[in-house]
């Protein structure tokens, strides 16, 4: 069997075939040869410094070409690329970057304020390369991302290539804080290849991914629309990249539908990736609105991942686009390809049912299968090829990772049943975890923003529906005795604690917050009654 490394397998792309198109936003392309040369180079000034087998690189950056040539070069330098979220503040950079033994920070010039204060509070960076956007010039403390990638040098380091050779995907906790999921390339590669357009088998090796490039042309265009500080956006591009295909980019960093449809116009795309709703129901706006505007006859599919895709958005999306798939992709950081469900004009999946995919199981607490039609709930669990486990946390490692009868299973935590025909129906996160327009955002976290204000005694928060963002983060605040305070004002300090997007849209000040003897918090109980209070 083929054991797998990103780094050869885009080298030999590009070897292949050096004039194809790789990476596409607005009028910045790149061919595969100018990709691969800037992946060597930056991958040479990466070797220059003082760096060691698998150090850690965090990519701090927006949508872009730069993103994509960031996490090759890292791979080509035997180094380990990681994932910071562009929407975190000081003390949530502070502790991922810590948390990964960062020593290496690409960013884009708008967070260069930002990178100069917490670049004090993590020795461990000692080097920053710095991605020009036409906002902030490059501070003296680092090098443009420019020069490092045209060093010369083929960037091979001399400690080798490995299929162990490490991703690292930092992805939401249960008390909010991320947890770093090891993906080894050889893993990684393996199980987002079998779900892939094009297929190399097991034993194919890079002279059969050189015959089957050679032989097909240039793979498929995927617009990745969601970020790529996400596993969906990130493993999606990196499939087709390794399937010599090409991705292009919005060129804006909010989303526009009406921009994700003249991009994949002009681009030619074949597969737009989206989150849910949140993408979804602009996008299907944008098409009623002005009927006939777009050329879109090039995408065969649309696929999902990440929030909940509503049956009455894909049954309208079917009626403007007839002849594309609507895909809605099962899957988590730490579980990849527990399921998905397709979506065509003559047929429209149900919300939350999907098919089983390989090696998938839903257990019971005692660790037995859920039989199909029992009505039985468990948790979902994926064997084969997963993670080694999240960096530095062999205790959150073990509770998600485990071994029943002889097989190790992936268990995110994603409770289900099995109807009567096999699919598996979602029953939802064990944990309150809200998922807003694709962000994770825990409770806990919010809750305990929310209570360090003076005039805050208790907090709740909670999700309720909302038709853009699938997810609205609400709560519900008990003040101290006499204290008085604007809702607005509660609001605005959250957002000096954490990321914006985890602050409450909306808050209800109740007398008391009602938890019982043993402190627990009525969850479903402040969810009624917020539904109720903030209905739209």
């Amino acid at each position: 069997m083929t054991s797998w490394n990103y780094a050869d397998v885009f080298a030999t792309v590009a070897e292949v075939q050096p004039d194809a198109l790789a990476i596409s936003q607005g009028a910045h392309q790149l061919t595969w040869s100018e990709f691969h040369r800037q992946v060597q180079g930056i991958a040479a000034w990466l070797l220059t410094r003082d760096v060691g087998p698998q150090d850690k690189v965090a990519i701090y950056l927006y949508n872009s070409p730069e993103y994509l040539i960031s996490v090759a070069g890292a791979f080509h330098a035997g180094l380990v690329p990681v994932n910071t979220n562009y929407r975190y503040g000081d003390d949530e950079l502070t502790y991922l970057w810590d948390n990964a033994d960062a020593s290496v920070v690409v960013f884009h010039g708008t967070f260069t304020e930002r990178v100069d204060t917490v670049r004090h509070r993590t020795p461990g960076v000692t080097t920053f390369l710095h991605v020009d956007d036409g906002t902030t010039p490059c501070p003296a403390w680092a090098t443009p991302f420019a020069v490092a990638s045209a060093t010369e040098g083929g960037g091979t380091p001399p400690w080798g290539r490995s299929p162990d050779d490490l991703l690292m995907l930092y992805t939401g906790g249960t008390t909010g804080m991320p947890k770093g999921v090891m993906w080894r390339q050889d893993d990684l590669f393996a199980r987002l290849n079998a779900g892939g357009f094009r297929r190399y088998a097991g034993d194919a090796g890079l002279d059969g991914v050189a015959a089957v490039v050679r032989e097909g042309g240039p793979g498929m265009a995927v617009l990745p629309a969601c970020p790529l500080m996400h596993g969906t956006g990130l493993f999606t591009a990196l499939e087709y990249l390794a399937e010599g295909g090409s991705v292009s980019l919005l060129p804006s960093r909010h989303y526009d539908p009406v921009e994700l449809a003249q991009v994949i116009e002009v681009d030619q795309v074949n597969v737009a990736v989206i989150v849910g709703d949140p993408f979804a129901r602009p996008l299907l706006r944008a098409l009623i609105a002005a009927p006939g505007r777009f050329d879109l006859s090039s995408l065969t599919a649309i696929t999902s991942s990440g929030a909940m895709w509503s049956r009455e958005v894909k049954e309208g999306l079917l009626e403007v686009l007839s002849d594309v798939l609507l895909i809605d992709a099962f899957s988590s950081s730490e579980a990849i390809g527990m399921g998905a469900s397709v979506s065509s004009r003559s047929k429209t999946r149900p919300t939350a049912a999907f098919s089983v995919g390989a090696d998938v199981v839903v257990l019971t607490d005692d660790g037995r299968k859920v039989e199909p039609g029992s009505e039985e709930i468990g948790v979902l669990g994926i064997g084969g090829r997963n993670p080694i486990g999240y960096y530095k946390d062999a205790t959150k490692s073990a509770a998600t990772f485990k071994v029943i009868d002889g097989v190790r299973y992936s268990i995110p935590g994603d409770f289900a049943t099995v109807r009567a025909d096999g699919t598996i129906q979602l029953l939802g996160r064990g944990s309150q975890c809200i998922n807003t327009a694709g962000e994770k955002v825990f409770p806990e976290e919010v809750e305990e923003a929310l209570k360090t204000h003076p005039s805050v005694a208790d907090a709740c928060v909670v999700g309720v529906p909302d038709e853009l963002y699938g997810e609205r983060v609400v709560g519900a605040v008990e003040l101290h005795r006499g204290a008085a305070v604007e809702v607005s004002d509660l609001i605005a300090h959250v957002k000096t604690k954490l990321a914006s997007y985890k602050a409450p849209r909306q808050l209800r000040v109740v007398e008391s917050i009602g938890r019982t003897p043993s402190g627990k918090m009525d969850y479903a109980r402040h969810r009624n009654e917020a539904v109720e209070a903030f209905a739209t």
